[in-house]
């Protein structure tokens, strides 16, 4: 919504990306308040946001579904973000695949509201996002650390061609000079590589092309229960797509380690309940089975869905890469990074600190808080039970023996 940040993307080498047709700008953002994004700005802007989707729906083909990408602790991200996706759900009931990529704030964020803003957006995904792809600042940052440490100790050999002229090529020919990166620009660029993995079979021809609506379809297996944990291998970021090549039983090895999870958590304490992996690049098929068997052993699955497995194989590998994995793993260890945002949340409605903001709002009400946490709360419920039933041990018929045994010696 901010001016100052829409003209900065605009005149970035992005800029022919973007269509300055569609942007909906006001002179300043939400102020860490999710009220003023989601109420405030939600109701002014409500008509201008859907005249500029209708337009860009319009001009699809094949209309298969809707990619927002915001963020949680902010004011306009958590608020104006999750307006959008409920009128992406009313007035577009036919497109059901709406996929979410929700930037999670870390602990040690600067914005003092994160909390809140981060609980009231949570039951808005929960309720209205077909998919969420959670990423963390937390966790990007310390892949940009590990990236860099990586590129320092091997240097900047990599026999893949870049295409020369391309905005990657010049940041890759310029990365002495620092002057035109941003203090953001990698932990953007991984999670643009996500997004980039995630979208390559609808852009690119491959042997086992999948589309979104498989992803939802096969990983979702409850409605609520669908927030999918995206692990990646290799870790480069465009501005330094230069990296040593990984073998492909290494990548593997990695996606399902906690170090390249794109949010701070490990797959491996938590129980799958489905997974997906998508492969770009010159991969056999047999190659992905072989994997598949040589890692499933080490991972717990629910016992009802022991083969939930989704594969997709895109021949065309990432600028500047032989290949790439993506992993998006429906595993119950996110119900941690929702039981940090609780007790933070907790920590400032104890008091009730700073809530006079966001009920100077029209609109607003302190049932918007209660629910929120409150939902919140229910769905880590629910990942706990499932985590239960896993470690419970299985049940027999010895009890039913037993009573058999005693009416046989009573008759």
């Amino acid at each position: 919504m901010e001016e100052g940040v829409l003209s900065t993307i605009l005149k970035g080498p992005l800029r022919e990306i973007f269509d300055h047709k569609q942007l909906v700008s006001d002179v300043s953002g939400s102020g860490n308040n999710w009220a003023v994004g989601h109420k405030l700005y939600g109701a002014r802007y409500r008509d201008e946001i859907l005249d500029s989707v209708r337009r860009a729906a319009e001009a699809c083909d094949c209309l298969q579904c809707f990619l927002l990408v915001h963020s949680m602790g902010g004011g306009t991200g958590s608020g104006l973000g999750t307006f959008v996706l409920r009128l992406l759900q009313e007035e577009f009931p036919e497109v059901h695949n709406r996929f979410v990529t929700a930037v999670f704030p870390s602990a040690a964020d600067d914005v003092v509201t994160s909390p809140y803003n981060s609980i009231l957006a949570l039951r808005q995904l929960t309720e209205c996002a077909e998919a969420v792809i959670p990423v963390e600042n937390q966790a990007l940052q310390e892949i940009c650390d590990k990236i860099s440490r990586a590129t320092t100790a091997g240097g900047e050999k990599n026999s893949n061609p870049i295409k020369d002229g391309s905005a990657i090529s010049d940041n890759h020919h310029n990365t002495g000079s620092k002057r035109s990166e941003k203090p953001f620009d990698r932990m953007n660029n991984v999670v643009a590589n996500l997004l980039l993995n995630m979208t390559s079979s609808a852009r690119f021809e491959g042997s086992l092309n999948i589309d979104l609506n498989e992803i939802a379809m096969n990983l979702v297996p409850f409605p609520r229960m669908h927030y999918l944990i995206p692990g990646m291998a290799p870790l480069y970021s465009l501005s330094v797509v230069a990296s040593q090549p990984r073998r492909l039983d290494e990548m593997f090895n990695d996606v399902f380690s906690r170090r390249h999870q794109l949010i701070r958590a490990d797959p491996k304490q938590g129980l799958y309940l489905s997974c997906a992996l998508l492969v770009r690049g010159k991969v056999q098929l047999s190659d992905i089975r072989r994997n598949i068997y040589r890692i499933k052993p080490s991972l717990k699955f629910v016992h009802w869905n022991s083969e939930g497995w989704k594969t997709g194989l895109c021949s065309v590998p990432p600028t500047g890469q032989p290949y790439s994995l993506l992993s998006l793993a429906n595993n119950t260890c996110i119900k941690d990074t929702f039981a940090d945002l609780v007790v933070r949340f907790n920590r400032l409605y104890s008091r009730k600190a700073h809530l006079h903001h966001f009920m100077a709002i029209d609109g607003m009400e302190i049932s918007d808080f209660e629910e929120s946490v409150e939902c919140a709360k229910s769905f880590i419920s629910e990942y706990t039970a499932l985590e239960s039933q896993y470690f419970q041990p299985a049940c027999t018929s010895i009890p039913r023996l037993r009573v058999a045994e005693g009416n046989m010696m009573l008759s």
